[in-house]
C-alpha cells in the first residue's frame, strides 16, 4: 500500500501520525508521500514541503499568500497524480485538501479519503454535497456524523475522537498541587481574537465568584500566541490569577484538579469531560457575524457535550448572552452541584470511543477495509 497524506496544521499532523502509525501496524512497511509535521515526519514520511506553509487562518493573513498557496495546490496534485498512489488521505485543513483532491479527481481515479468530517450538522450543510464530487470516503470524529456524509454520496466511518487517547493527569500529579481551595479554570481562548472578545468577561465574572467564594482559585492555561495577550489582560482583573506559560508541566493536573471551568465553546469541552471538569461555555463574535452565523445555524447548542451526549447540561452563553452575571451565576451554582453534569461527559466519552481501539487504528482499519471494497479495487485495477 503506497500512501499519499495531506496534513495542514498541528491538529492533523497529530491525526496523521496516529493513523500513520495504525497502517503500519496493520500492513507492514507502508511508503508515505506528501506533507505534514514533526509528528508524522517521525512515523516516516518525508515532507514535500514544511507544513508551517499552509498554517494560515483568516482572511488577512491567506490573501498575501494566496498565489504561493494556489501554486502548492497545484503542485501536490500534480505530484499525487504522476505517482499514482493507492489512496490521497487528506486531514482537516478543507480549503487547502479538498482543492487538492479536486484537482486530483478531475484527471485519476485516485481513492480519496478525507479525515474529519466537515460540520454540515452545524451549519453549512451544502459543503457535503461539493466534497462528494471529489471525496470518496470520510474517517469521522463524532458517531453523529456518518449518516449526513452518506446522504451526499460518500462512504463514511466514525473512527474515534483524538481526545479519548489523551492522558489525563494521575493523582499524585494532582496532589502535588497542594491546593485545598475550589479551583475555577478560565479557558477565554486559544486565538487572539477571541481572547481580545472575552477576557475582560470573564475577568468580571471572575471578580463576582470571588465575592460569593473568596478562597476560590483562579488558573488560565495558555497557548502558544495568546499567552502575552493573556498577560496583558489579566493585568487589569480584580483577582489574581495564575497564568500558566505553553508548555507549563502543571497544565494537565490542573485540568484533572478544577473545580470548574469557564471556557470557550470548542473542543475543549471535550477536553474538559476527558477529565470529569465541569464546566460553563461562553463565547461571543463579532456582530455581523454574530447574526450571519445565528442564521445558518441548524442546532441548539454549540457544546459538544451537549451534542454529543444527546443532553443540554452544559449551561452556554453564546453571543448577546454573554454576559458575566449569568455566566458567574452558573459557575456558582455548578460548585454547590458539581455531580449534575458527571453522566453526560461520561456518555460522552464512551460514545467518542473511550476504552475502545485508539482512534489512530479505528482510522487506519477503516481506510484499509474501504480499499479492499470490490468498487474501489476494480478502479485501482483499471487505473495501472
Amino acid at each position: 500500500m503506497r500512501v499519499f497524506v495531506i496534513a495542514g496544521e498541528p491538529s492533523g499532523d497529530k491525526l496523521g501520525a496516529a493513523m500513520m502509525a495504525g497502517l503500519k501496524a496493520l500492513q507492514g512497511d507502508v511508503p508515505f508521500d506528501g506533507v505534514g509535521g514533526p509528528l508524522m515526519q517521525a512515523e516516516g514520511l518525508v515532507s514535500r514541503f514544511p507544513m508551517d506553509e499552509l498554517s494560515v487562518m483568516g482572511l488577512a493573513e491567506i490573501l498575501p499568500k494566496y498565489r504561493a498557496l494556489k501554486a502548492r495546490i497545484r503542485q501536490m496534485a500534480e505530484a499525487i497524480v504522476a505517482s499514482r498512489p493507492d489512496v490521497l488521505i487528506t486531514i482537516d485543513s478543507p480549503d487547502f485538501c479538498l482543492r487538492v483532491a479536486r484537482l486530483v479527481k478531475a484527471v485519476s481515479d485516485i481513492p480519496t479519503v478525507h479525515y474529519v468530517a466537515p460540520t454540515v450538522w452545524a451549519w453549512r450543510a451544502g459543503r457535503a454535497a461539493k466534497m462528494a464530487q471529489h471525496i470518496d470516503h470520510v474517517l469521522a470524529l463524532f458517531p453523529f456524523e456518518p449518516p449526513y456524509m452518506q446522504a451526499a454520496g460518500m462512504g463514511c466511518d466514525f473512527v474515534g475522537h483524538p481526545v479519548v487517547a489523551e492522558p489525563v493527569a494521575s493523582a499524585a500529579a494532582v496532589a502535588e498541587l497542594a491546593i485545598a481551595d475550589p479551583v475555577v479554570m478560565l479557558l477565554p481562548g486559544s486565538r487572539k481574537g477571541e481572547v481580545s472578545r472575552l477576557a475582560d468577561r470573564f475577568g468580571e465574572a471572575a471578580a463576582l465568584i470571588a465575592k460569593e467564594r473568596p478562597a476560590a482559585r483562579f488558573v488560565i492555561p495558555t497557548t502558544q500566541g495568546v499567552y502575552d495577550l493573556v498577560q496583558t489582560r489579566v493585568g487589569g482583573w480584580t483577582v489574581p490569577v495564575t497564568v500558566l506559560a505553553p508548555g507549563d508541566a502543571r497544565r494537565a493536573a490542573f485540568f484533572k484538579r478544577a473545580d470548574v471551568a469557564l471556557a470557550a465553546s470548542g473542543t475543549v469541552s471535550l477536553e474538559l469531560a476527558a477529565n470529569a471538569t465541569p464546566m460553563v461555555i461562553a463565547y461571543d463574535m463579532a456582530w455581523l457575524s454574530r447574526v450571519i452565523i445565528s442564521r445558518m445555524l441548524k442546532v441548539d447548542t454549540v457544546t459538544l457535550v451537549n451534542l454529543v451526549s444527546e443532553t443540554r447540561v452544559i449551561p452556554e452563553f453564546i453571543g448577546a448572552a454573554c454576559q458575566p452575571e449569568p455566566i458567574a451565576r452558573a459557575v456558582l451554582e455548578l460548585l454547590d452541584n458539581p455531580g449534575a453534569q458527571q453522566a453526560a461527559m461520561a456518555t460522552t466519552m464512551t460514545r467518542l470511543g473511550q476504552g475502545g481501539p485508539p482512534p489512530g487504528l479505528r482510522a487506519a482499519q477503516a481506510v484499509v477495509d474501504f480499499l479492499k471494497k470490490p468498487a474501489v479495487k476494480n478502479k485501482q485495477a483499471k487505473g495501472k
